[in-house]
């Protein structure tokens, strides 16, 4: 590891001091060609103000990017191959050009093979002065700040038995005291005992719930069973009974129907003729056509009538009555 600072020392006295003024490090760039290393000649720093990335003058004006930013990245890829290839074969060119020469005229140097490179250099001559002092004495304790009085002196003389007595007066408090503590320990014993107890017959009467519950599911799972046998058994025998049925009807149906159609035609004329579908036109004309007119005609005349009855009821009874007024009236 490159070292620019001077090995440190530790005087006899006990300090802590530098040999050297402190200066910039340079950057370190591992595995990177030495040629890399310079930028316009000058090792690279770790300062921005060396980065050509950072973008001088004007800010208002827009930064135009290289052209190579712009490029397609095929070409960018087959510049990069070629900047190497070109490497490579210059490295190649170096080492037979070093290589070429006399062996007897070459200089065997010692090289570092460590991870990391540290400079080596002559150590300073230096030399380590002290100087005796006094110890310091320790720094007395602030005093506390005091305020200066105000105001006037003020006492009282108490006599004895002015105040109250402690031992006297504390006893009913005392007393009050562990009588309510006494008494609400004792609430509270009581009341673990009750919920004790309530918890013993909730868990009682939880038991026997589960018990009846369980009791419960059992008949009604018999229950169950029991209407499904009985739903089964009466299906089969509507069943049994509907085909039982069905098979009488069918040779009740076949034996109605041959006697039936034994007597079928005379049946059916003497039907129709029963039933007046052969018919006289002319009674036919006046049963339906006559007769219903006739009818309606003397309903008309007759509700004609029935009016002119009321009307005339009417015209009497309203005269009868204005006479009546008439005469009770010259009566009084």
């Amino acid at each position: 590891m490159t070292s620019l600072l001077q090995p440190k020392r530790e005087p006899p006295n006990g300090f802590y001091t530098f040999s050297s003024r402190p200066h910039v490090v340079p950057n370190r760039l591992r595995y990177t060609d030495p040629v890399m290393m310079e930028n316009d000649g000058r090792p690279i720093y770790g300062n921005i103000m060396y980065d050509r990335r950072v973008v001088r003058g004007n800010t208002y004006s827009q930064h135009v990017l290289p052209a190579t930013a712009q490029l397609d990245p095929v070409e960018i890829q087959r510049q990069q191959e070629a900047m190497q290839g070109a490497a490579v074969r210059k490295g190649i060119k170096k080492f037979q050009r070093r290589n070429s020469g006399n062996f007897a005229e070459r200089k065997h140097v010692d090289v570092q093979t460590e991870l990391y490179l540290e400079e080596l250099s002559d150590h300073i001559e230096d030399a380590s002065v002290e100087c005796q002092t006094d110890a310091f004495l320790d720094k007395p304790a602030t005093p506390l700040f005091i305020p200066a009085k105000s105001g006037k002196d003020a006492a009282t003389q108490i006599e004895d038995g002015e105040l109250f007595d402690f031992e006297l007066e504390v006893e009913p408090v005392l007393q009050v005291l562990v009588g309510k503590t006494m008494e609400q320990a004792l609430l509270e014993v009581l009341e673990e005992e009750e919920l004790a107890g309530l918890r013993a017959q909730q868990r009682a009467f939880q038991e026997l719930r589960n018990a009846e519950l369980v009791e419960v599911q059992r008949l009604e799972e018999q229950e169950r069973r029991h209407k499904e046998e009985k739903a089964r058994r009466i299906k089969q025998q509507r069943m049994v009974l509907k085909k039982e049925r069905e098979t009488a009807e069918k040779i009740a149906a076949r034996t109605f129907t041959q006697h039936y159609l034994a007597d079928l035609l005379p049946t059916v004329y003497s039907k129709l003729r029963d039933n007046g579908y052969f018919y006289d036109p002319v009674q036919r004309d006046i049963e339906t056509g006559f007769l219903p007119w006739l009818v309606a005609e003397v309903n008309n005349t007759l509700e004609k009538q029935q009016v002119t009855r009321t009307v005339l009821d009417m015209l009497i009874q309203d005269i009868a009555a204005l006479q009546h007024q008439t005469k009770e009236a010259e009566s009084f």
